[in-house]
């Protein structure tokens, strides 16, 4: 009799190996990833979204927020920090959904509830070379496979052909994680309160340091935590979307992990509160120590060197 609840247990034993094995390879564990430059994966958007300064990991409520309001909608995640470089509550991002995209119109009663609920709404215009990929989001685990996997190929990526490409975004639809970090007109991939955070830093700096000696322009936007200089001039104007929305400054947040599935294609909602406490993971798996050389846009050494594009 022992022997036969022995073998029983073993047989149960295997049987659930036998299924996480399963679940993992459909999530996506062996997935090819292909890394390209080439076209953007969406045109020009417009999104509402929040913004939020603080540690990744909480950003998994955003995206639950979001795509509660329009579950149909495609989310949208958008990085801006080296979490590696810069302390977690430092950290910036904005997570939202996209309204429209291309010359479309967006939902009015869509676009009355996201800013009754506190969104903003802003543009990112279409480009036309971005390093991107994309990898399955079947499962939640998909989440968490992506960090694992994406971020250092796109890393090794744009290290080996110095590129300078940022920020990182990421899109949910479709059964697919799309990621994309522009080449191009990476300045009007920021969004406005990113600007009010630099304004801020460069004011505290100038109260604290001595121009003189550190000969730094009080007036720069420079970025010491991203790296990046933003310009006061977007081609596509700011107050030129095709919606509009009063722009306040909102709360920030870091780096752990966030996730959410497509808007319209997707059956299950994934875990957003779990999938944000893995977002420090997947962000120290993209970023590298290479140096910068001859920036045209200055960015942080995770994003690697210019070679040539803007």
């Amino acid at each position: 009799m022992s022997d036969w609840v022995s073998l029983c247990v073993v047989i149960s034993l295997l049987f659930s190996l036998l299924m996480v094995a399963v679940y993992f390879l459909y999530s996506g564990l062996l997935s090819d990833i292909i890394v390209l430059t080439g076209s953007p994966p969406v045109k020009k958007i417009t999104f509402a979204y929040k913004f939020k300064q603080g540690p990744y990991k909480n950003c998994g409520q955003l995206f639950k927020e979001t795509n509660s309001i329009g579950p149909k909608l495609t989310c949208i995640g958008v990085f801006y920090d080296d979490p590696k470089k810069v302390p977690g509550p430092q950290c910036r991002y904005a997570v939202g959904s996209i309204l429209s995209e291309g010359e479309d119109k967006a939902d009015e009663e869509l676009l009355k509830r996201y800013e009754t609920s506190g969104f903003n709404v802003f543009s990112f215009p279409e480009v036309t070379h971005v390093v991107t990929t994309s990898f399955p989001h079947r499962t939640f685990f998909s989440i968490l496979l992506s960090v694992r996997r994406v971020y250092p190929r796109m890393e090794l990526y744009i290290k080996k052909r110095r590129l300078c490409a940022h920020p990182f975004l990421e899109l949910y639809r479709d059964g697919q994680i799309q990621f994309m970090a522009p080449l191009a007109r990476q300045g009007d991939f920021y969004v406005p309160e990113v600007r009010h955070v630099e304004r801020r830093l460069s004011e505290e700096e100038e109260l604290h340091s001595d121009t003189d000696v550190s000969g730094a322009d009080s007036n720069s936007e420079y970025s010491s935590g991203s790296g990046v200089l933003l310009s006061d001039s977007r081609e596509t104007s700011l107050g030129a979307s095709s919606v509009h929305s009063s722009v306040s400054p909102l709360e920030q947040g870091d780096r752990d992990y966030r996730g959410r599935s497509s808007g319209g294609a997707s059956s299950k909602e994934p875990d957003w509160e779990q999938a944000g406490g893995q977002q420090d993971e997947r962000k120290e798996s993209l970023h590298g120590d290479s140096e910068q050389k001859n920036l045209v846009v200055p960015t942080q050494q995770w994003w690697g060197v210019v070679g040539g594009e803007e």
